[in-house]
């Protein structure tokens, strides 16, 4: 088959392991011709968020990739909010496809995804959404503004087309509900997802990076990770560990820390010789991490690494939202203040880890499989 995932509503990111990725990578794995049709946004580890030049390229997770510039109807900062791009219709005709993933519910190009689906009947159109309160909207501008009175009608235009909304988390079926008043029959939960390792793999990476990590045998290996501000809570989580003086937990630091916070975080690691922040892990890197790790922490907002560290057999502490309650099952802690994430932690050497691991892998195996996940698209 033919898919174009169009990532006009999102930054695409060469390489990595963001959902986009993975189901690019999927796709062309299962022997599809895959197009990505890409803004210019994208992300540096250094710099963060960047802009590229428009052009045409075999990307890294094996697919081409035409990365399409913004109209010039108004000033750039404004037309990066209304994700409106030329040429998105011409590259749809071009390629072809049978199926269109279009990732984001909020953009312009909406619009020719549909336009390009009502012109060739029996093409698929599939929208994912990861929006919600926690990161869109947040403003009254924002929300009433470019969600409620722009965002929300472009998609509502296109529904006539649309074969499903695909929701990354209950509280973007909310959201896509309550501001985009999409009907409820259109949506449908689509996790982010993972990959479940075999038993050799796994304990190959485990021994190894335990090794690498100097995480001796009984010790209790916490990993927190991904781009840290203040909303993923990374202080709150140094503070609470600090106040657990157990010797056994090792708490690992992977990603960016943000300007932000790096003075107050880079003061606690120098405080706590059982805390070691180890920077930007590159995906294989990452995934040696996970599976060395015995509990992923995540008392802050919602990050797609959660559901590697499921896939990588990790406990979890999670903030206790309704984003997380799918993942929910016997497998960790689930804290709503800082109250529970000291006493999650000081639980943690006693727990029946092996217990909870074995919880997250079954829930792996049942929801998060990237192979399974890329299959629903094209039917």
């Amino acid at each position: 088959m033919r898919i174009a995932h169009l990532c006009l509503s999102c930054f695409y990111v060469d390489g990595m392991s963001y959902q986009e990725n993975e189901l690019v990578r999927e796709h062309v794995r299962a022997g599809h011709d895959v197009e990505v049709i890409a803004s210019t946004e994208t992300m540096n580890p250094r710099e963060g968020l960047i802009y590229v030049e428009p052009t045409r390229y075999l990307g890294e997770d094996g697919a081409w990739v035409t990365r399409l510039p913004y109209r010039r109807w108004l000033p750039h900062k404004i037309m990066r909010k209304l994700r409106a791009h030329p040429g998105v219709y011409d590259r749809l005709r071009a390629f072809r496809p049978d199926v269109i993933l279009f990732h984001g519910a909020c953009g312009w190009e909406l619009r020719a995804a549909a336009r390009y689906v009502r012109d060739h009947p029996g093409v698929l159109l599939y929208v994912d959404s990861h929006e919600d309160t926690n990161n869109s909207a947040r403003g009254f501008i924002s929300r009433e503004f470019l969600h409620r009175r722009f965002y929300g009608p472009v998609l509502r235009s296109a529904l006539p087309q649309v074969s499903k909304i695909l929701a990354v988390s209950i509280e973007a079926v909310d959201f896509v509900k309550d501001i985009y008043k999409a009907p409820p029959d259109m949506l449908e939960f689509y996790p982010l997802g993972g990959h479940p390792l075999q038993d050799v793999d796994y304990y190959s990476r485990r021994r190894r990076m335990r090794e690498r990590l100097e995480i001796g045998e009984g010790q209790v290996a916490i990993v927190q990770s991904g781009k840290q501000t203040p909303r993923k809570k990374l202080i709150e989580a140094l503070d609470a560990f600090s106040q657990v003086s157990d010797p056994s937990l090792r708490l690992f630091i992977a990603g960016a820390l943000q300007k932000s916070i790096r003075a107050a975080a880079e003061q606690r690691f120098a405080a706590d010789d059982r805390i070691r922040f180890i920077g930007w892990q590159d995906r294989e890197a990452l995934t040696d991490l996970l599976c060395a790790a015995d509990i992923y922490l995540q008392p802050g907002t919602q990050s797609a690494t959660m559901q590697h560290s499921l896939c990588c057999r990790c406990a979890v502490i999670l903030d206790d939202v309704p984003a997380h309650v799918p993942y929910q099952r016997e497998n960790g802690w689930f804290v709503s203040d800082q109250a529970g994430l000291v006493a999650a932690m000081r639980e943690a050497s006693s727990a029946d880890l092996i217990s909870m691991q074995t919880n997250s892998r079954q829930l792996a195996m049942d929801m998060l499989d990237y192979s399974v996940l890329a299959e629903r698209i094209l039917r």
